[in-house]
C-alpha cells in the first residue's frame, strides 16, 4: 500500500517484502532495505514506477496497488501519479501515411539476417530519421504516427523513419564499430537505393540508443545534421562494461573537439541515476554553442517520460519554423 501527501510517498511493505526498488534505485542496483513504512520525496507531479523484492532478491508488485506501470520489459512494476501529473498525450493522425515497410536484409557486418521498418509519409520526406530500438519506437511508442500527425497539422517537415532493430543491443550500442559500419555500409545503402536520399539524415534513440545515436553523429557530421537522445546512457567508456558509474567518456570527446554542424534534443527523467550525466551533456552543449532543446520530466527511465518526448523533439528538430 502507498499513501501520497503532495511530493512525498509513504511505502508500506507487504509482510514478505524485504526491498523496496524502482527508476529511483537504478532499479535492482541500489535496493532499499524495508520493514517498517518508509516515506520519500519525489519531484513535484512525479509518475513513480516501483516494486519490492522479497528474501530471495525476486521482484513482486505491491498487492495492494492494481495500478499497473507503463513498462513494456516487466510486469511486475506498479505506478503511483502524484498530485498534478498530466501525461500529455502525443497527436494521433486521422490517416496512416503511405505505411510502414518491413525489411530483412542479410548483413555481412553480422552475419545474421536483420530486420527493419520504413515509414514513408503521405507526402513527400524531406529528411531521414534512423531510429534505434526500432520495433520498440514502433509498436509501443507508435512514432510513426506521431510524425504523420505532426506532418499533416502541418508542423514538421515530412519525415522519413527507419527502425532498426538490434540483436544484442549492449553489444552493438556500446561504441561499437561493427554497429556503424552496419548502419552506414549496409542498412543505409539499402534504404536510400530503394526509396531514394533526402536532404536529411538523423538519429533517434533511447538509454543505450540515445548513446549510440549521439557517438554516431559525432563520428560522421558529414552524414548526419540532427540527433534526438531520451535518457542516453552517458555513463559508458570504450571497453568498459559499466553503465552506471563509468566516467562520462562521450561527453568528454564532444567538449574536446571543435563544434560540429550538428542539432540536437536531449531530455531525461528527474527519477533516474542518468539524470546528473544528461544534465552535463546539455551544458557541454550550451557551452559548446551547439543549438540544441534540453527537457527533464518528472518520471523515470521508462516509455511513460519518452513518449510524450516525442512530439516535442521532432517539432525541434523537422519543425517547419526552422
Amino acid at each position: 500500500m502507498v499513501e501520497v501527501r503532495s511530493r512525498f510517498v509513504t511505502f508500506h511493505p507487504p509482510a514478505n517484502a524485504r526491498f523496496l526498488i524502482g527508476d529511483f534505485t537504478d532499479w535492482d542496483k541500489r535496493p532499499i532495505p524495508i520493514s517498517d513504512p518508509l516515506t520519500l520525496e519525489f519531484p513535484p507531479h512525479a509518475y513513480v514506477e516501483y516494486a519490492f523484492l522479497d528474501a530471495q532478491g525476486q521482484p513482486f508488485p505491491d498487492p495492494d496497488n492494481p495500478h499497473k506501470a507503463q513498462n513494456p520489459w516487466w510486469s511486475y512494476p506498479r505506478a503511483i501519479e502524484l498530485p498534478g501529473f498530466r501525461y500529455e498525450a502525443p497527436p494521433r493522425p486521422s490517416s496512416e501515411g503511405k505505411g510502414v515497410h518491413r525489411h530483412r536484409l542479410e548483413s555481412k557486418v553480422f552475419g545474421s539476417t536483420r530486420r527493419y521498418y520504413v515509414y514513408e509519409p503521405s507526402q513527400s520526406p524531406r529528411a531521414t530519421l534512423y531510429i534505434q530500438d526500432g520495433v520498440a519506437y514502433y509498436r509501443t511508442a507508435q512514432f510513426a504516427d506521431i510524425a504523420e500527425a505532426l506532418c499533416e497539422y502541418g508542423e514538421i517537415e515530412p519525415l522519413r523513419m527507419v527502425f532498426i532493430e538490434p540483436e544484442d543491443r549492449r553489444t552493438e550500442y556500446w561504441f561499437n564499430p561493427k554497429y556503424e559500419e552496419f548502419l552506414l555500409q549496409e542498412i543505409i545503402p539499402a534504404v536510400e537505393g530503394h526509396y531514394g536520399k533526402t536532404e536529411q539524415r538523423g538519429l533517434w534513440g533511447a538509454s543505450l540508443g540515445g548513446v549510440v545515436s549521439a557517438w554516431l553523429a559525432w563520428r560522421n557530421p558529414q552524414l548526419f545534421q540532427v540527433v534526438g537522445t531520451q535518457s542516453a546512457c552517458l555513463t559508458l567508456e570504450p571497453g568498459g562494461n559499466d553503465s552506471y558509474t563509468a566516467p562520462e567518456w562521450l561527453t568528454q570527446q564532444y567538449a574536446q573537439a571543435e563544434r560540429l554542424p550538428l542539432r540536437f534534443y536531449c531530455e531525461t527523467g528527474q527519477i533516474e541515476w542518468l539524470l546528473a550525466p544528461n544534465r552535463r551533456f546539455a551544458a557541454m552543449l550550451q557551452d559548446k554553442g551547439y543549438p540544441h532543446a534540453y527537457t527533464e520530466r518528472p518520471s523515470g527511465h521508462n516509455w511513460m517520460t519518452w513518449r510524450q518526448g516525442l512530439a516535442p523533439g521532432l517539432r525541434y528538430l523537422f519543425g517547419k519554423a526552422r
